[in-house]
């Protein structure tokens, strides 16, 4: 009997939002879905340019959907979407800043790697840029929960001689070896305060947020091997204007 002895092919639904989108074929897209429960999962979804599909009307970005896909390889048939309300658009700034953050998930985060707390975080920072929240604070925030998660993110309670950080001295960052102190004088430093308040999302302070900033790019930068992401070069732009 044709297809006797093949397994079923299991349907998972999962909460998600939609990363990205290319189109495939004439009719059709593969989306890029950032889920709760399997990390980034890729998935054809069939008839979704058409007018009258009931899966183009779902998928926007941004906002929270539930979803239901198909199938055994690494891209999957995207079967149902649908859309969990409660979340405003961003808009202005916060919709390119909402952007950023998903340009980074698909550079950084591997396929189906699974990290429910970074999804917890994606949201919440969502729900913060909508709300007008601080952006640096916000950005901050996202991108060390996203470098812990994806295993970037440097130690930052003790420097590479496995002493511990102290907020009076100041640090530099070496990529591959963790912070040395710095000695007086030197550039391009971070202090031991600025790494005490990364470490608990604590960015109070104008200094702390400026060298936060400085070092987190400094950190993607590596770990992006040369990428430069297209949001990040808009708001470059926007900010020389």
């Amino acid at each position: 009997m044709p297809g006797a002895g093949l397994k079923a092919t299991a349907r998972t639904e999962d909460t998600a939002y939609l990363l990205h989108a290319v189109p495939y074929r004439e009719t059709s897209l593969v989306v890029d879905l950032f889920t709760r429960g399997n990390g980034r999962v890729a998935a054809i979804a069939k008839g979704a340019k058409r007018r009258n599909s009931a899966l183009r009307a779902m998928l926007l970005q941004f906002q929270p959907l539930t979803v239901a896909y198909m199938g055994r390889n690494e891209l999957r048939n995207l079967v149902g979407a649908e859309w969990t309300g409660g979340q405003p658009a961003p808009q202005g700034d916060a919709l390119i800043c909402a952007f950023y953050m998903n340009e980074l998930l698909v550079r950084l985060l591997p396929r189906e790697d699974p990290h429910p707390a970074l999804f917890d975080g994606y949201a919440a920072a969502l729900t913060a840029l909508t709300a007008g929240a601080p952006i640096d604070e916000t950005l901050r925030r996202f991108e060390w929960l996203l470098l812990r998660e994806a295993g970037y993110a440097p130690d930052l309670e003790q420097d590479a001689a496995n002493a511990p950080i102290l907020p009076e001295r100041s640090y530099l960052w070496q990529a591959g070896g963790g912070f040395v102190a710095a000695e007086p004088g030197s550039e391009a430093v971070v202090a031991g305060a600025t790494l005490r308040d990364i470490a608990v999302g604590r960015f109070d302070s104008g200094i702390s947020r400026m060298q936060a900033k400085y070092l987190t790019r400094a950190i993607l930068a590596h770990h992006l091997d040369g990428y430069v992401l297209n949001t990040r070069q808009i708001l470059i732009d926007l900010q020389k204007l």
